[in-house]
């Protein structure tokens, strides 16, 4: 089996999935859908729908500034609806939807630009959770708001209370806020689904590591630690988060289940790609770690390991598949981003 195979076996719906989607009453809008996780997320649905056999609409919501992307979407059988969610018009003609994902929200760029921050981070979510009121509402945040935990604590739990570092940080406590004010207010289910960190062969810690690795780079070892997971897998994790949004708001950590030596993934790499790694500073004994044992109790644990993970990634790098040089940063102890 080649990697593009190999890949495309790990892109396809569970069967809990497909179970799920019969559950889930109503039409799916995702909005944010053109970034790194939403196309895939949208084909996601529709395979499921699909092989459920039954009639939903799934519709994703972006500014499309790729056309190739809107048209892909929509030969997969997706609506796609061409919209800048900071334009008030093109907010309220959106289509009421039962269940909605949102995905919109700023990262990188933050230093510099943070204002665009805060407005993409804190001032939508208001609008959204106002239009969307009588929907079922599933909020993508992320482990980034958590305090850093000393590594032996295995992470940290939905109960530890927030602690963000730096403004992106800051403005992502915010979206969540925003969100479970207006979700109180208007008794709306919500879901805030805090995630850290998403890996596919085309971005994510995994790769950056395995890149390193291949080129000779020096790798930073003073986020010495870290948690992931494949990207289809958090995916469906969101996907079925939409039964389980509640009043109050659920709040859910979503990563992998183990504690990652950033040493240990690099020298797996390197026995792979039969190359050294070269390190540079020391391990920290605290680190920016979520537990998520509540995730895997609702949905069971992830389906792609992480020895596979790693073992397709490192042929993905050895054969020069495509990748989207997205860095995700994990390294920043500071919070700037």
């Amino acid at each position: 089996m080649n990697k593009e195979q190999a890949y495309q076996n790990m892109l396809q719906p569970s069967q809990e999935l497909i179970n799920d989607i019969l559950k889930i009453e109503g039409d799916i809008i995702l909005l944010g859908a053109g970034g790194k996780m939403g196309p895939d997320m949208a084909r996601l649905t529709k395979k499921a729908i699909d092989l459920a056999g039954i009639n939903k609409k799934v519709t994703a919501v972006s500014r499309f500034s790729e056309e190739s992307l809107e048209k892909e979407l929509n030969v997969a059988g997706i609506q796609t609806i061409k919209a800048d969610l900071l334009n008030e018009n093109d907010v309220q003609n959106l289509p009421d939807t039962q269940n909605v994902i949102f995905l919109a929200g700023h990262k990188f760029g933050t230093t510099g630009n943070e204002p665009y921050t805060w407005v993409m981070n804190t001032y939508l979510p208001g609008r959204i959770a106002n239009k969307y009121k009588n929907s079922r509402i599933v909020v993508f945040s992320s482990g980034n708001i958590y305090p850093f935990s000393p590594i032996e604590m295995g992470g940290v739990t939905e109960d530890v209370s927030p602690s963000p570092i730096g403004e992106y940080a800051q403005s992502c406590l915010g979206r969540e806020r925003i969100f479970q004010y207006f979700a109180s207010k208007n008794n709306t289910p919500l879901l805030i689904y805090r995630l850290n960190y998403a890996n596919d062969v085309t971005y994510g810690v995994l790769l950056e590591i395995a890149k390193s690795v291949f080129l000779g780079k020096s790798i930073d070892l003073s986020m010495g630690n870290v948690n992931v997971i494949w990207q289809a897998d958090a995916n469906e994790i969101a996907l079925r988060s939409l039964l389980h949004c509640s009043v109050p708001t659920k709040i859910l950590n979503v990563t992998g289940p183990e504690t990652i030596s950033v040493r240990w993934v690099a020298s797996k790499f390197g026995e792979i790609l039969k190359k050294e790694p070269v390190f540079n500073n020391i391990e920290q004994p605290k680190a920016l770690l979520s537990n998520a044992a509540e995730c895997f109790k609702l949905f069971g644990y992830p389906r792609v390991s992480l020895n596979q993970m790693i073992e397709l990634i490192a042929k993905w790098v050895i054969e020069g598949g495509k990748t989207n040089n997205k860095p995700t940063h994990f390294q920043e102890r500071e919070g700037k981003f």
